[in-house]
C-alpha cells in the first residue's frame, strides 16, 4: 500500500541470479534452440531467448515468427504427435520425458 513502511526496501526485491524461475527459463530455452538447431529452424527463432517476469516467474520468449516458420513448427508438431509424443498435463513431467540426448534425436 502507498502508507506502509518499506524500510527503503522493494517488499518484491530478488535477484535473477537467486531465482529458481530464471534458472528454469534459460534451461527450457536452451533445450527448445537445441531442438530448433536440429530441425534447421535456428534463424527463424530471432527472439528466442530467456525471461523473468517481475514476480520472478521464468518465461520463455518465443517471439514473432513467419507464417512458414509457425507451418513448419505445426508440421514438427504434428509429426511429434503422429510419432507418439505426446504428454498428458497432468501425468508428472518427468515420467514421459525422454532419459538422454540419445532418445531425443529424431523426435524433431
Amino acid at each position: 500500500m502507498p502508507h506502509e513502511p518499506t524500510d527503503g526496501r522493494d517488499a518484491a526485491a530478488w535477484s535473477p541470479l537467486e531465482s529458481e524461475g530464471w534458472y528454469a527459463a534459460r534451461n527450457a530455452t536452451t533445450a527448445l534452440r537445441d531442438a530448433l538447431v536440429r530441425a534447421g529452424l535456428e534463424k527463424d527463432f530471432p527472439y528466442l531467448r530467456a525471461d523473468l517476469n517481475a514476480f520472478g516467474h521464468g518465461l520463455v520468449e518465443l517471439g514473432r515468427v513467419s507464417p512458414d516458420t509457425a507451418e513448419r513448427l505445426a508440421e514438427l508438431l504434428r509429426l511429434a504427435l503422429a510419432g507418439g509424443f505426446c504428454r498428458d498435463r497432468d501425468d508428472d513431467e518427468h515420467e514421459h520425458a525422454p532419459a538422454t540426448s540419445e532418445e531425443r534425436k529424431g523426435r524433431i
